[in-house]
Order: C-alpha cells, then sequence, then structure tokens
C-alpha cells in the first residue's frame, strides 16, 4: 500500500476501528481516524499518534465531512445493546443518516467506500447457519430495532447507491467479534464474563446460557475487512464474516473462569426481549470469494482477551467504568 493512498475510518477509535487504523497505518495507507468519542476511546489510538501517516478528527457522521480521500471504510455505530439502546433515536442516525453521508462523500470523491453491518440483520433467524441470502427475522418495533433496523436501512442505501450511481461499495456482515480494546462495560458477553471473572464476582448469565453465538477474535476479523476491499469492483457483498465455531453462553462462561483461574458461579437472570437463540454465520463466500478463514481458536484469543482486561483493571484506567459493571 502506498503512502499517499488517504483512507478515512468512522469509527476509527472504537474497538474495530481502532484495530483497523493499526492495520492500515502500518500497511502504509494515511489514516484519517474519525469518531465522537461516544463509545471510542483515545486510549484505543494513543499508540498511533506518533505516525505521521495517522491523524484524528473528533466528528460525528451524522453531519457532513468534507475531506479528500481514496477509500472510506464506515464503522461508525454503537454497537453493544447497551450503548446503541442508551439513546435509540440516535443510533438509528448514526446508522441511516452517517451512511447517507458517508456514501455522499464517496460518491463525490469517486472513492470507494465499505459498509461495516452486522449479523444483527439476521434478527433472531429462522435459518441456521446464516447464509447472506437469508432475509432475516427482525422485530421492526422493539428494542433492539434501532441497531437492527438501522444497519438493515444503510445495506439498502449501499445497494441502491450502486445502482443509482455506480458506486464501487464493499459491505461485511459482521458475527460476535472480541479480543483487545473492547469496553469493559460494553454489556457483551466476553467482556462482561472476563471483566466479572478478574474481580471475583459471579458470572451472569441470561436464561440458562443454551443460546449459541459464534466468537471471532479481532485480528481475523480485520483481515476479512481488508481482503474485502482488495476485491475487484464487481464484488460487493454482502458477505459474512466471522467464525462458525459455535458455543453457548454457558461454554463460554465456564472457558472464562477456567482461564482466569476465577471462583466465580453462574447466576441466571431472565433473558432479555429479541435476544437471538442462536447465531452461526455460514462462511462459504468468504472463504471462495475471499480465500478467508478465521486462524484464532477460541481458547487463544480469549488468553489474549483476559490478559489485556487484566492489565487495564490493574491500571486503574478501567476503574470507574468497572465500579459501575454488574
Amino acid at each position: 500500500m502506498h503512502l499517499e493512498k488517504r483512507v478515512l475510518v468512522t469509527g476509527g477509535a472504537g474497538f474495530l476501528g481502532s484495530h483497523l487504523c493499526e492495520r492500515l497505518v502500518k500497511e502504509g495507507a494515511h489514516v484519517v481516524c474519525v469518531d465522537n468519542f461516544f463509545t471510542g476511546s483515545h486510549l484505543n489510538i494513543r499508540h498511533l499518534r506518533d505516525f505521521p501517516n495517522f491523524e484524528i478528527i473528533r466528528h460525528d457522521v451524522c453531519f457532513p465531512l468534507y475531506i479528500e480521500v481514496d477509500e472510506i471504510y464506515n464503522l461508525a455505530c454503537p454497537a453493544s445493546p447497551i450503548h446503541y439502546q442508551h439513546d435509540p433515536v440516535q443510533t438509528t442516525k448514526t446508522s441511516v443518516v452517517g451512511a447517507i453521508n458517508m456514501l455522499g462523500l464517496a460518491k463525490r470523491l469517486g472513492a470507494k467506500v465499505f459498509q461495516a453491518s452486522t449479523s444483527e440483520v439476521y434478527g433472531d433467524p429462522l435459518v441456521h447457519p446464516q447464509p447472506e441470502s437469508y432475509w432475516g427475522n427482525v422485530n421492526p418495533i422493539g428494542t433492539r430495532s434501532c441497531y437492527d433496523e438501522g444497519k438493515r436501512c444503510a445495506e439498502t442505501l449501499f445497494f441502491d447507491y450502486r445502482r443509482q450511481h455506480e458506486l464501487k461499495i464493499k459491505v461485511v456482515r459482521i458475527f460476535n467479534t472480541y479480543g483487545p480494546r473492547m469496553h469493559p462495560n460494553d454489556g457483551r458477553v466476553v467482556s462482561n464474563f472476563i471483566v466479572q471473572a478478574l474481580m471475583g464476582r459471579d458470572i451472569t448469565i441470561f436464561g440458562d446460557g443454551s443460546q449459541t453465538r459464534a466468537f471471532c477474535y479481532v485480528d481475523d476479523l480485520i483481515e476479512g475487512f481488508v481482503r474485502l476491499m482488495a476485491t475487484p469492483d464487481d464484488i460487493t457483498g454482502p458477505i459474512n464474516i466471522g467464525n462458525p465455531g459455535e458455543f453457548t453462553i454457558r461454554q463460554l462462561a465456564e472457558a472464562v473462569i477456567e482461564l482466569t483461574g476465577a471462583k466465580s458461579r453462574l447466576v441466571q437472570l431472565p433473558l432479555p426481549s429479541d435476544d437471538p437463540k442462536q447465531r452461526r454465520p455460514d462462511i462459504t463466500q468468504a472463504e471462495q470469494v475471499l480465500g478467508w478463514q478465521p486462524q484464532v481458536a477460541l481458547r487463544d484469543g480469549l488468553t489474549k482477551t483476559i490478559a489485556y482486561f487484566d492489565a487495564l483493571l490493574k491500571s486503574g484506567q478501567a476503574a470507574s467504568v468497572v465500579n459501575s459493571a454488574t
């Protein structure tokens, strides 16, 4: 990658965005990280500040952005239920208006634009595993709808911009991802379980823990992003990126207890509304089109993530957040 290639990453100070910025900076791109720091953190990108090919702009994608770039990765949006349900109207606006603004920018510049969509577009799926051809089973008026339907609408916009304006688009559907730089109080099971275990607290699982998820380590996911962006213009996606290894929530909790050496007990809480009972990607397209498969096993990824949270807790940087965690 040549130094002169300018790449915009919205949500660049977030969990996934910071890893993507790091990858692109190290490959020699000039990376413009845009974030309003609602869920993103300066801690996630502070190690990139001294690179001459990295810059930060504080900006909300709900407002137009005037900048010159060659490629756009649109990752801006709260992605955990606690954060996206905090201000559901703003979540929908970020997904929809943010997509419109980034598509408009890409149209003006003739730039390639990438949309970070989500497995949540499948809702509580009636088809298992979920292929890209499945249209989903989504409640349009539930408490998760701001995120689910916001992301579905964003996909609609991307494909309409392609049909109407011949825009160069790439759409990826992200399945559960974990790793260092996750927010310690984002309500996701991996971060929840690890923080609870490291603090010697009981681990809270929703329902009986029999619901399943497929957990993809962040480095594997970013590799999928970069590969999709590098494909010819006629390859648009959507393409599922996730780890097809399926685990119950109870199995995840037991693995975290074992790897941390914690003495935590499992405590059951009521299942939230519209919580998917099972989630697993069909990654046939990723394998065939991108030559992509996840490389990091769950236990290996959990070990790295536990080490990150352990250091974060010991440093005191997460103290105010963790004190409010349950």
